[in-house]
């Protein structure tokens, strides 16, 4: 992922640590610790042949990357949905590989519909999409929305009447990225409130040269965090560091699940720093330990 990239030389110079906790928040998290919190991680993808000889043993075809992904993380952010409409029987096929496991899909909404629809009579689109990433049945994890950076709130009203269309019964986040959902108060909050309505996430982004975008808020008990790591520079390791107190904050006070999921402009280096975001909240007794680990 290339949002919010930065020169290398200035990444130093870049106050990565996490805003303070908004007050909004104490609208969602009452206080109350979550025992059994549902914690999933992961990267965007499993077709990464440099992983090959690393997290997948030597000699892994590509047709079975997927079978050694899913022995290591427990969840995947599936970008590959962005590009395309699967249909149930490709779906079928993804989500038997992780029979038996606890292990989520975690689909993008395709761009035809969040990038070139305006979500304008966006419906018969909408429905084919989510016909097919039903297929992935108890492992379907929340759908995600994300809108371009182009998309302002001059258009909230397409974005509202688009949430309020979707299937209750299916947990969908919104990644937002145009500066102007963020700058401006009261635009901000009733986006959130809106969210919180329709009880429908927020997607927090964690990116070098956004740092609006790591706006941490909670419309409903859940987390979905998409990080933006830079090649396992030393700052990966401090923002992990802290993105793990903050998580352990939420579950404390009433976060029910939390999906976070590794980018990086080398996507060659994202297990390494999965594996390091793992094994701090295994220590922190937020996420079971991976037999393969």
């Amino acid at each position: 992922m290339n949002f919010g990239r930065v020169p290398a030389d200035t990444l130093m110079d870049i106050d990565f640590k996490l805003p303070a906790e908004p007050v909004f928040n104490k609208k969602v998290l009452k206080g109350k610790p979550v025992k059994k919190p549902l914690v999933y991680t992961g990267c965007a993808k499993w077709g990464i042949k440099e992983w090959v000889g690393k997290l997948y043993p030597a000699g892994t075809k590509e047709a079975n990357f997927l079978n050694e992904y899913v022995k290591y993380f427990n969840g995947i952010e599936l970008n590959a949905t962005y590009y395309q409409t699967y249909g149930p029987e490709t779906i079928s096929k993804w989500a038997a590989k992780a029979a038996g496991k606890n292990f989520r899909f975690c689909p993008k909404v395709p761009q035809s519909i969040s990038h070139f629809s305006s979500l304008i009579n966006a419906d018969a689109k909408t429905t084919a999409f989510l016909n097919g990433v039903l297929a992935f049945e108890e492992h379907l994890g929340p759908i995600f929305l994300q809108l371009s950076d182009r998309f302002t709130p001059a258009r909230r009203e397409n974005l509202y009447a688009y949430l309020k269309s979707l299937p209750t019964d299916l947990q969908f986040f919104v990644e937002l990225r145009h500066p102007q959902w963020f700058l401006d108060e009261t635009v901000r909050l009733e986006l959130f409130n809106t969210l919180q309505k329709l009880n429908i996430g927020a997607v927090i982004t964690d990116t070098a040269g956004r740092r609006d975008v790591v706006h941490m808020h909670l419309p409903i008990p859940k987390a979905f965090i998409r990080f933006v790591g830079n090649s396992l520079h030393p700052t990966d390791y401090e923002r992990i560091d802290d993105w793990v107190n903050r998580i352990t904050y939420w579950v404390q006070n009433g976060l029910k699940e939390c999906y976070f999921f590794m980018h990086m402009h080398n996507e060659a280096t994202s297990p390494e720093l999965t594996e390091y975001l793992d094994n701090l909240l295994v220590k922190a007794g937020l996420l079971p330990k991976q037999k393969n680990r």
